[in-house]
């Protein structure tokens, strides 16, 4: 039975699936062993967005205090000993995650699904240095966590049937719809089909067809989406976006996913969306505007 979840990794994504957790009634142990004093600021981060539901009268305080007893801080990745489920949300970087899973395995039950968030890296290279590398399933959330109802499942080669069967089940537990890929590939589904639409926007802007606000107007009038490219892209991050983009183009060398260098211009001035306060939006005041370049 999956009663206690171990996140490991406190940023934007591991707090999102802290929040999801805790709100399906899961006890989470959110861990930050190697930058600890981040795991408080994130809880307070977590319970005023829930906070804002209460003003709303969408929430009672009695609700978020439950939701916020349930995410317990954990400076110390040895109470993964007590999990039922592990996700690790940890920076996109292949040798880094093989060091964590290290870790993670060495750590937790032997039963326990050792699940990683990752779009970009492989699972079954994160997986291949592990003693047990078929308890290692990609299990990726979209931002943000508590709200968005897709968690992708991608197994790696090693990856047991009833590893990705546990997966499936824990997804339908935290009110998810959950899609399985058949193979692995680089980016899986979601994020490999809608790089290319939000590079495509980049390139818009940068060779000046248009400008930030009616390339966003575009897409949510003509194409009946939510949220525009580059609306979406601030949400997501520019640097993680710039990231995975690079990664495709890098594995498949399809031209399609030639990422615009004007995204590292964007990086090196710091301007890497909603997180930092700009990207192709200002967030600075009480609505976004848009940037002009």
């Amino acid at each position: 039975m999956t009663d206690k979840i171990f996140v490991y990794g406190t940023g934007t994504m591991g707090r999102g699936i802290a929040q999801c957790a805790a709100q399906a009634g899961f006890e989470v142990y959110f861990c930050n062993d190697v930058f600890p004093e981040e795991i408080e600021p994130n809880i307070e981060m977590i319970k005023n967005g829930l906070n804002k539901r209460v003003k709303k009268g969408k929430m009672t305080a009695e609700e978020v205090n439950s939701i916020i007893d349930r995410i317990i801080p954990a400076k110390n990745i040895e109470t993964i000993s007590n999990a039922d489920f592990v996700i690790e949300t940890i920076i996109e970087d292949v040798k880094i995650k093989q060091e964590a899973f290290k870790k993670l395995e060495k750590l937790s039950k032997d039963d326990v699904v050792l699940a990683s968030n990752t779009t970009s890296c492989s699972i079954t290279e994160i997986s291949s240095v592990l003693e047990n590398p078929d308890r290692v399933v990609g299990f990726h959330f979209f931002n943000p966590a508590y709200i968005m109802k897709l968690v992708e499942i991608m197994p790696g080669l090693y990856t047991r049937d009833d590893i990705i069967k546990q997966a499936k089940d824990f997804a339908l537990k935290l009110g998810k719809d959950p899609v399985v890929t058949k193979r692995e590939a680089p980016a899986g589904v979601t994020s490999r089909i809608l790089a290319g639409l939000l590079n495509e926007a980049v390139w818009v802007l940068h060779e000046g067809i248009a400008s930030v606000e009616d390339i966003d107007k575009a897409i949510v009038l003509g194409c009946n989406h939510k949220i525009g490219p580059l609306a979406l892209i601030d949400l997501i991050g520019v640097d993680i976006h710039l990231a995975k983009t690079k990664m495709l183009y890098n594995k498949t060398g399809d031209a399609r996913y030639r990422p615009c260098y004007f995204l590292d211009q964007m990086v090196t001035a710091g301007y890497l969306g909603k997180k930092t306060g700009k990207g192709f939006y200002d967030y600075s005041g009480e609505k976004p505007i848009p940037m002009k370049f």
